[in-house]
């Protein structure tokens, strides 16, 4: 197990078949902790028999309420640190250390940026959040954060934000940025959020409601 400051989370649903290489990678550089979004394919037997701390929710919740129990568990937890990664292995658990490398000189958001975007409305939430924050890729599934911030907003998602809400936050805020390359691999499967045409609209909502509360003042 690696620094107990670090809380790894994972919102997963039905993801039995992806998520154990996730686990035996990030297990080594802190806790998991997997957020079974209603899952019935047995991912959260799973998860805890590979060493996971495990929040269940019974009736699925979506992308950001398993995002906010998962924070609300490392808070409760006392994590110092919290950083996300899916549970179906696109993302490179490999490179947790380095994110938390970042947060340790100073960084209070470390943000992936992905080699590659699947959608347009993705595209057009960057071109947003690069014009007003500089951000490169927000939709990222993969970003570090320090939990004081958390602790000073009180919540992760208040508006199904798609996991970004807490990081304009942290920008607003004036907290340091760090942005980090990383390689993702391909999907197995139907993406988690839908397929493209729910996608989109989910990740265009979002877009118009964050562009109201944080790009457009």
């Amino acid at each position: 197990m690696g620094s107990p400051r670090l809380a790894i989370i994972i919102p997963a649903l039905n993801e039995a078949d992806t998520i154990a290489p996730v686990l035996k990678v990030v297990s080594a550089f802190g806790q998991p902790i997997v957020v079974d979004d209603g899952s019935t394919d047995g991912t959260a037997e799973l998860s805890r028999s590979l060493g996971a701390d495990v929040v269940t929710h019974e009736v699925n919740q979506g992308y950001d309420g398993a995002l906010s129990s998962g924070f609300a568990r490392a808070d409760a937890l006392g994590f110092d640190y919290a950083i996300t990664i899916d549970a179906d292995g696109q993302l490179p658990g490999d490179l947790i250390p380095e994110f938390v490398k970042r947060l340790d000189e100073g960084a209070d958001l470390v943000v992936g940026i992905r080699d590659f975007v699947p959608r347009v409305s993705e595209l057009a939430f960057q071109i947003m959040a690069r014009k007003f924050y500089g951000l490169q890729d927000p939709l990222c599934g993969m970003k570090a954060y320090r939990m004081s911030y958390y602790r000073k907003l009180g919540w992760f998602d208040s508006y199904r934000s798609i996991g970004t809400e807490f990081m304009l936050f942290i920008v607003r805020q004036g907290g340091k940025l760090d942005q980090l390359p990383v390689p993702t691999a391909p999907r197995v499967g139907q993406a988690r959020i839908g397929g493209n045409l729910k996608a989109n609209y989910i990740i265009g909502r979002a877009a118009v409601i964050a562009f109201f509360k944080h790009f457009g003042r």
